[in-house]
Parts: structure tokens; C-alpha cells; sequence
């Protein structure tokens, strides 16, 4: 058993003292999976670093043990704690980007997991990392197992990070978002793996997610986080089928999906409130639409509510009136936005990206690999294409040539028509003033955001940069703005990129495509990192965008559930082509390629609602 008691973790900042978990208990044994979900900020992911005593420099345990088979692992000395590390307890980390050396080949780093912790050496170990690399999908093993981390997409990153963590074969597994930049395919066949390897060698697995779905079909306990407590505790059934807390219902009700389309998510208001704060009462109370006059200064404390189903709300422990609230409006139902006149705001027309390979040794001519191949679509303004396929497809290379940011790297023929300008033949001041019109939502927001430079900085650059007529004023209250309507406190603008967790940090990267009032946004897995409901936030804030402005969308994703809810057309991609494309209910109610019916077969689903 993996049982975490009564942990206390701190860490230093300059706000204050930051309680990011307060007492949690929880146990873990062979053979299970026990997913810890909650919103961005709660203490999922510093509840794994303890857990693997890898916290930052600032971060220290202030009171309580994790114990392994009654071993206490915060009293190890590092030395014994390194053997534990990757041989008895893996993790998978949240951004593959951070977690992969970019001067190693992932091979060499799959081997050193391998070699560490097992007795194969030398070829031995180099074949099994080549066939761990196979089993999570990585196409051409032999030869990609020499490449490095950048020549990789996104969720081949991923895959290799689940490949080292899975390739001495641990007893428990800690997954930290394993999945969230996988295509529905490969996550389909990652999750099976999990399975098997249960199977075999009873793996525990501690899934931290964001994704109720794939909890739902994974999970055998479910605790819900919030503002660093668990505050609900159940088998995986019950908690789908019977949620208890407030906070838990609204959660459920904030998935996409086709049902939900044309209407706003019911998001939940407010964020997370810090945690330096010394709380009176229930730390839900201020956002929750059950709160009660005792709410406030009295705090709840987790109690039975069934057959291993725990709770902490007073609405149970200690019921009451509720507060008096304003009453909720009837949602509005947004009408479609759709695109004015014939022409398209843009239009794709045989787009050919092609990169150069390193020739072998004596080979003739140089090779090349085409990663878009004669791929054509239309979008007008006010609508949303989804742009979907596998990992590796084309799809965000697609959407980076199209904004003009592989000029360098890549042959790049083809024509890409926004507003009449053919994008690819623009340069100097033209191409600025395009780009104050067309800007992009990158997948991986750490890599994104430049380390050096605080929130205020980065999001005012795009603003010197492209809207030069604000002021320093103007450009201020824009800021302010802007973080209020990606869900952040004003406080956020004067901290670095490294200080917010994974989702944060996604909302941030949302606020600077946002800051130049495009007409055009690439969204390149734009809630990927976003737990449910600030998903549901920031769907809602593009649908309204795109209602009042008139926005047009490139929808990148692999979530079936947001295309569902998002998106007017699809288009399918499959090595580096668009295999079939239409209006979004033509093509996900009755899929006419063989592809597209395997990419929605392997679709997780919610197969249970809240009562």
C-alpha cells in the first residue's frame, strides 16, 4: 500500500505562506487506480511532487508521512529515495517539454531508466526501450529513438515521458495528466497499457486528471481537491452517479458536449482562492450556489455519506438556510454565428509543408519529409473549424504555416488567402499588420511563454508591438481586463510564468492571442491543460467573443466532447491529408471514412450523469 497521512505541504512566496495542501489522507493499493481530480491550482500536481519528494526549492512538508508497504519515504535519505524513484514508484509528469533532457536522445533516456533500476545493459536495454517505445505508439521505433525531444510532437513527447516512467516496470504509478496532449487514439491505447500492465503486475496508479471522462472509465476511487483539502471521497460509480458536494455537481454539469451546444457551459464563477490565506469557514463558500449563513466561519470537516463515500460541506454536517443570492437568469441561448457574404475570411488552398531530413551517410540527394500534403478548407468569419486527427497528422503544422511561423524551417507552398492577402507572400510591415489580425493558442504553454519576462510583460508585448495607438494607460486597463476575462486575479500580472500551475499558465497564453483583437485565432489545443471547469469558462469566453466580434476559429484538438459543443465544420486529418470534412453533426452523426469511425470509436465517454 502507498498511503499519504495528514500531509501539510508549504511553500515560500512572496505573497505569503502557501498552505498548497492542507492534511490530506489518502491510500493507494496494488491493482487500483484512484484518480485525484480538481480545478488548476488545488494541489493535484504538488500533491505528486511531495509524494515523490521532488518539490521546488521554495516548498517544504510541514507535517505528516507517505508511507510505502509501512515504509515512511520523507524519512529516507536521498540516496535510498533515488532507488525508490523510478524503480518501486514512477512518475509521468505534466509537460513532457520540462520532463525531457533536450540534449539527450529519448532512447539514451529511456535506457538510463532502464539501466538504473534493472540489470540490463548495453543492447539488451536498448531493445527494450525500443519496444516500450512500440507500445506506446511512437510510429518507427528503430529510427525514432535516436531523435531528439524537439524533433517530436507534442504527444510523441508525451508517449516517450510514459515510456521512461513505465520501463522499469514500478509497482505504483504516479500520472500527472498522462494523457492530455495524446490524441483520442493513442489515449485510447496508452489507457489499455495502464490496464494491462494492472493486470500483470497489480500496478497501483494515482491518476491525477482533468479529463471526467477518462476517469470515469478508469478509476476505482475518485477524491475531489479544492483550495488544497479533499473535500470528496467515493468508488468511481458512485461518484458519477451520486455526487455529493455542491462543487462536484457544478463540475459535472460544466462538460461539453453536443447536447450543450448553442447554449453557455455552466461555469463556475470565481477561481481558486489563494492559499495564503487563513480560512474561517467552508473554502468553497464564496463561489458556491449552496452556500449558507454558517458557511463562512464555520469549517466543514469530511464525513461519512455512505459505503466509503466522504464529504466536506456544512449541507450535511450541520444544514441551514442558505444565503439569500441573486437569482440565477435562465441561460441565454446564443444564436450561430455565421459567416457574412461568399468569400471566406480564410482560404487554404494545396497547402505542402515539406522539411529536410539529414541525408545518411553516401546516400544521393537529399531527403525530405511531407508533413501537409495538398491540405484545402475554407473558414468563414464567425465560425469554427476543428481541425482533428492523430498526434503527428499535420494538424499544428498546418496551423503554424498558416501564420507564417516555418518560414525558416520549412518548404512552404500553397496558397493561404485571409480577407483576399495571400499570407504566404506578405512581408515587412504588411505581415506585422497581418499578424495584429491573425494570432495563435500554442498546445504547450510553458514553452510558449517566455521565463524572463513577467504576466504584465508578456501580454503588453503583443500590444507595443501590434496596437501601437494605446497608450500606457489604455494598455494597462486592456491587461486588467484581459486576466479578469481568462479567469485570473489581477495579481497574476506582476508574477512569473513558472509561479502558476499548467492550467494557469494555458489562460495566460489565451489572454495574449486575445490581446490584439484578432479577427482569426489558431486555437492549437486550447483547453488541453484546462481542467473542466475553467474549460467550461474559457469555451464560454470564445463562443462570446466570436458572437460580439464576429471571430473565426482554426479549432486544433484531439477532445471530441469540446468539437462537439464547439465546433461548425470538421475537417479529419490523416498523414498530413484531410481525409473527409463537412458540417460537424454531417460528420461525427455518420462518418463516411473508415478513419474518422475509429478516431470516434476510441473516444472516451461520461456514460453516467448527477442526479
Amino acid at each position: 500500500m502507498l498511503e499519504i497521512c495528514d500531509l501539510k505541504v508549504e511553500l515560500a512566496a512572496e505573497a505569503g505562506l502557501v498552505r498548497a495542501i492542507d492534511g490530506m489522507r489518502l491510500a493507494l493499493t496494488r491493482g487500483e487506480t484512484f484518480a485525484l481530480v480538481g480545478e488548476s491550482g488545488c494541489g493535484k500536481s504538488m500533491t505528486a511532487l511531495a509524494l515523490m519528494r521532488l518539490l521546488p526549492e521554495n516548498g517544504r512538508v510541514a507535517g505528516g508521512a507517505v508511507q510505502l508497504d509501512g515504509q515512511d519515504l520523507l524519512a529516507l535519505p536521498e540516496s535510498r529515495m533515488r532507488e525508490v524513484r523510478g524503480g518501486r514508484v514512477s512518475m509521468i509528469f505534466q509537460e513532457p517539454s520540462t520532463s525531457l533532457n533536450p540534449v539527450m536522445r529519448v532512447g539514451e533516456q529511456i535506457v538510463e531508466a532502464i539501466e538504473a533500476h534493472t540489470d540490463l545493459r548495453g543492447k539488451v536495454a536498448r531493445a527494450k526501450a525500443i519496444d516500450w517505445l512500440r507500445r506506446v505508439g511512437i510510429p518507427e521505433p528503430e529510427r525514432r529513438i535516436d531523435d531528439y525531444p524537439f524533433r517530436l510532437s507534442g504527444g510523441q513527447k508525451q508517449r516517450v515521458m510514459i515510456a521512461v516512467a513505465l520501463a522499469a516496470e514500478p509497482d505504483f504509478l504516479v500520472a500527472d495528466e498522462p494523457t492530455t496532449a495524446l490524441d483520442v487514439t493513442i489515449q485510447a491505447q496508452i489507457l489499455d497499457l495502464i490496464r494491462d500492465l494492472q493486470r500483470e503486475r497489480q500496478l497501483g496508479v494515482l491518476l491525477i486528471t482533468h479529463d471526467l471522462a477518462v476517469v470515469s472509465g478508469m478509476a476505482h476511487r475518485v477524491a475531489l481537491m479544492y483550495a488544497g483539502q479533499i473535500i470528496e471521497v467515493a468508488p468511481a460509480a458512485e461518484f458519477f452517479s451520486h455526487p455529493k458536494h455542491p462543487y462536484a455537481r457544478l463540475l459535472l454539469q460544466a462538460l461539453p458536449d453536443a447536447g450543450r451546444r448553442g447554449e453557455p457551459l455552466a461555469a463556475i464563477a470565481g477561481t481558486v482562492p489563494p492559499l495564503w490565506l487563513d480560512f474561517a469557514g467552508c473554502r468553497f463558500a464564496p463561489r458556491c450556489d449552496r452556500a449558507m449563513v454558517h458557511c463562512a466561519g464555520t469549517p466543514p470537516t469530511l464525513t461519512d455519506e455512505g459505503l466509503q463515500h466522504q464529504v466536506r460541506c456544512l449541507l450535511y454536517s450541520q444544514p441551514g438556510e442558505a444565503l439569500a443570492r441573486v437569482p440565477v437568469q435562465p441561460r441565454a441561448v446564443w444564436s450561430q454565428a455565421m459567416g457574412q457574404g461568399v468569400a471566406p475570411l480564410l482560404d487554404v488552398r494545396d497547402l505542402h509543408v515539406r522539411f529536410a531530413l539529414k541525408a545518411p551517410l553516401f546516400s544521393r540527394g537529399p531527403r525530405h519529409f511531407d508533413a501537409v500534403d495538398g491540405v484545402t478548407f475554407q473558414l468563414h468569419a464567425g465560425r469554427t473549424l476543428a481541425l482533428v486527427g492523430e498526434s503527428g497528422c499535420g494538424k499544428t503544422t498546418s496551423g503554424k504555416a498558416i501564420v507564417q511561423l516555418l518560414r525558416r524551417q520549412a518548404q512552404i507552398s500553397g496558397q493561404a488567402l485571409f480577407d483576399g492577402q495571400d499570407l504566404f507572400q506578405l512581408h515587412g510591415p504588411a505581415l506585422v499588420q497581418a499578424r495584429r489580425s491573425v494570432q495563435i493558442i500554442f498546445q504547450d504553454p510553458f514553452a510558449s511563454l517566455n521565463p524572463r519576462m513577467r504576466v504584465a510583460e508578456v501580454l503588453e508585448e503583443g500590444l507595443i508591438a501590434l496596437r501601437a495607438e494605446l497608450d500606457a494607460g489604455q494598455r494597462q486597463e486592456r491587461l486588467l481586463s484581459l486576466v479578469e476575462q481568462v479567469g485570473l486575479r489581477r495579481d497574476a500580472l506582476q508574477r512569473w510564468p513558472h509561479e502558476f500551475s499548467g492550467g494557469q499558465r494555458q489562460r495566460i497564453a489565451i489572454a495574449r492571442a486575445l490581446a490584439v483583437q484578432p479577427k482569426l485565432i489558431v486555437c492549437d489545443e486550447p483547453t488541453s491543460a484546462l481542467d473542466v471547469s475553467v474549460q467550461a469558462q474559457i469555451l464560454n469566453l470564445l463562443r462570446e467573443l466570436q458572437r460580439e466580434q464576429g471571430l473565426a476559429y482554426l479549432f486544433i484538438t484531439h477532445n471530441i466532447g469540446v468539437v462537439e459543443y464547439v465546433a461548425d465544420d470538421i475537417a479529419v486529418m490523416q498523414r498530413g491529408r484531410i481525409v473527409e470534412q463537412g458540417a460537424c453533426a454531417d460528420v461525427l452523426g455518420q462518418p463516411r471514412e473508415a478513419y474518422t469511425r475509429t478516431l470516434l470509436a476510441a473516444v472516451p465517454r461520461l456514460n453516467v450523469s448527477p442526479s
